[in-house]
């Protein structure tokens, strides 16, 4: 045997018995056996949530997996939940940062990738009580309802086109217009497409970047949980510096936008850059920072809206009653010569009880991102040990039978006969996380996906293709972080209201 290959084994041989050492102190959750370096990779089913629950059935409600050499703690039950989220979440609050993500926030610049520490809560303070404020969200309304509006016009001029009378529309494509228009006018205050849905040079170039940082991200995936086989895998340096350059390049160009617009008017407006721009001095934030946060906002905002309303909207199809009790309640609210408003959901409870009971069956990220333990700390009686990296399957706590009365029922009326809250409070139902690293901005997205809901309702009656039944809908997820429907939502949209009511009531802001 060569003395180079003897050396190789001899430092797996100690780096294994060392870590084995390590972990046999510790009274570990149960989990499935692990397999020597890839620990249980190769029996993680592409649904991780769904797999992890269906594990949990076996091992009970909290469980060890190992991603290679790393210990991740999964935990599918609200009592658990609980101690992971609230009491030890300040031993819980850290990030497991992989070099993608690492690369993405400049190591934890931004909000979403950083630890708990000063940092941390100096921008969770700017988003609490700047960004995501009851005053600034009431400021920015008629943006969101303009890009709602728009959409139900996009919707009524394709359902209406004599050439396709009759023939279905993929639900997504026009729930994807809403939520990148939305988010992009938010964070950037400017919307990249046209009247006439033609996307300008600045839209062109955001798009890329933000499928040129997914490619990157997905490239490392299996060498992250090895980390003595990364020589195997080394991080492509010069591609992520390119794409952060590229990405700061159009950030800055924006933010110069609005200062030179803001010192022509005298004034600031209300979107995200603006506020972060005139913050800047008050809450000393450094460049890497402003822009990591408008990127947070791009990254947790683009996606998770039209997922949550898509899973919505099939719901609904499959659930003809439903779908007809919520409209009716629209009926009697709103009539028939106006459009629904923001300023009507506190006169629509079972509008806003139809969102809760779709972001209940389908978080959009079902897992959460990881909680990593900055400290040795107990929970359900188990160790979980320094550096461990914990998951809450809020998929699994929202579908428990032992808290919830037919959990696999989507039936809004729950909602009705008991008040849940779901920013954090009530650890059945966590769609936006809790404790310290709750989502910001989930005022925001419950208004958006209300909004998105009652106006596809109130503007049209929904139902599958000729001859394909509604329990047909394929409920199943695609794998990744965020929880897509596997097939794209298909469906006939037939309007209900005067036509008048189906133009776009554009908000120039």
């Amino acid at each position: 045997m060569s003395l180079p290959l003897i050396l190789t084994v001899s430092i797996i041989a100690f780096f294994l018995t060392y870590k084995l050492y390590q972990w046999l102190r510790f009274k570990l959750p149960p989990g499935p056996r692990p397999w020597p370096v890839v620990g249980n990779l190769y029996d993680i089913k592409p649904i991780r949530f769904r797999c992890f629950a269906e594990w949990a059935q076996v091992y009970g409600p909290i469980i060890s997996v190992w991603f290679g050499s790393t210990l991740n703690v999964i935990v599918s039950n609200s009592e658990l939940a609980r101690e992971v989220l609230k009491e030890h979440d300040q031993q819980l609050a850290d990030r497991h940062r992989s070099r993608s993500a690492a690369k993405f926030s400049r190591d934890g610049q931004d909000l979403i990738w950083a630890d708990y520490g000063p940092h941390y809560v100096k921008v969770r303070k700017v988003c609490t009580l700047e960004l995501f404020s009851p005053k600034r969200l009431e400021a920015l309304r008629p943006i969101r309802e303009d890009e709602v509006s728009a959409m139900v016009e996009s919707i009524f001029l394709d359902c209406t086109n004599p050439e396709s009378l009759g023939k279905t529309l993929q639900v997504r494509i026009y729930l994807g217009a809403v939520a990148f228009n939305n988010i992009t006018r938010l964070a950037f205050g400017k919307r990249f497409v046209n009247s006439d849905g033609i996307m300008d040079e600045q839209g062109h170039e955001f798009k890329a970047i933000v499928s040129n940082g997914l490619k990157l991200g997905a490239s490392l995936a299996m060498a992250e949980h090895i980390p003595w086989l990364r020589w195997m895998f080394p991080l492509e340096e010069e591609a992520f510096a390119k794409h952060g350059a590229r990405r700061d390049r159009l950030t800055r160009a924006i933010m110069e936008e609005h200062t030179l617009a803001r010192q022509k008017s005298g004034g600031a407006k209300q979107h995200f850059v603006d506020a972060l721009l005139t913050l800047q001095d008050k809450y000393d934030l450094s460049e890497d920072t402003i822009i990591g946060l408008l990127w947070d906002m791009i990254t947790a905002g683009m996606d998770t809206t039209a997922i949550s309303v898509e899973w919505a909207m099939a719901e609904l199809i499959r659930n003809p009653r439903v779908q007809k009790k919520a409209q009716e309640e629209l009926d009697r609210v709103i009539g028939f010569e106006r459009v629904m408003s923001e300023t009507d959901f506190s006169n629509l409870p079972y509008l806003q009880s139809v969102a809760k009971e779709a972001l209940r069956l389908h978080p959009p990220t079902p897992l959460m991102l990881p909680h990593r333990a900055n400290a040795n700390v107990k929970i359900g009686g188990y160790d979980i040990p320094k550096g461990s990296n914990v998951h809450v399957n809020v998929w699994a706590v929202a579908r428990d039978p032992a808290v919830w009365k037919d959990p696999e029922e989507f039936r809004p009326e729950r909602f009705l006969e008991e008040d849940v809250d779901m920013k954090g409070h009530d650890f059945r139902l966590l769609p936006f996380g809790a404790g310290r690293r709750v989502c910001p901005g989930a005022q925001l997205g419950i208004n958006l996906v209300t909004s998105m809901l009652g106006h596809l309702l109130h503007h049209f009656c929904w139902t599958t293709a000729e001859g394909v039944k509604a329990e047909e809908i394929d409920l199943l997820e695609n794998p990744g972080l965020v929880a897509y429907m596997r097939t794209p939502l298909q469906a006939i949209a037939t309007p209900r209201l005067p036509s008048h009511l189906y133009k776009r009531v554009a908000a120039d802001m």
